[in-house]
């Protein structure tokens, strides 16, 4: 792999949710409704605080599954757009914390949703694997929010 391959290895999702920013907002920071679309959160996710997903796997309830710290929380108000940014990591990346970056774009009817997800040229074993399992759990996960947002 070359170095400009992996320096690019970013997944970039956008959606077009019929919906309004401030109630896509919610679905991203309120455990209870994460648990709708992702996984169940641990906490919501707060300006500064941690963002965490925790298993529903049985006899393993509550434990977390991705961890990582908020770095930017602006919701959605008055007319602007929102912006929520979070390192991600969990077991498989071994300690690597990725980077996933959320905008909200107020649109006539909705909101469109961009998730870029980066950092996976930091994985020392097979990130490009890496990154084609995450944009494929991320399409997966965001068949499920298209369907619990409206």
């Amino acid at each position: 792999m070359t170095e400009a391959t992996r320096a690019g290895m970013t997944i970039t999702k956008t959606l077009f949710l019929k919906a309004s920013p401030e109630r896509v907002w919610r679905f991203l920071t309120k455990k209870d409704l994460l648990a709708t679309w992702f996984m169940a959160g641990g906490v919501d996710v707060v300006e500064g605080g941690d963002w965490i997903a925790v298993t529903n796997s049985e006899g393993k309830e509550g434990e977390p599954v991705c961890t990582g710290t908020v770095k930017e929380f602006t919701p959605p108000a008055d007319g602007k757009d929102g912006k929520l940014v979070h390192s991600f990591t969990h077991k498989w990346l071994e300690g690597v914390d990725t980077l996933c970056t959320w905008t909200l774009v107020r649109a006539e009817g909705g909101t469109i949703l961009t998730l870029v997800h980066s950092g996976f040229e930091r994985v020392a074993e097979n990130p490009f694997a890496m990154a084609a399992d995450h944009d494929k759990g991320w399409d997966e996960h965001f068949v499920r929010l298209r369907f619990v947002v409206g």
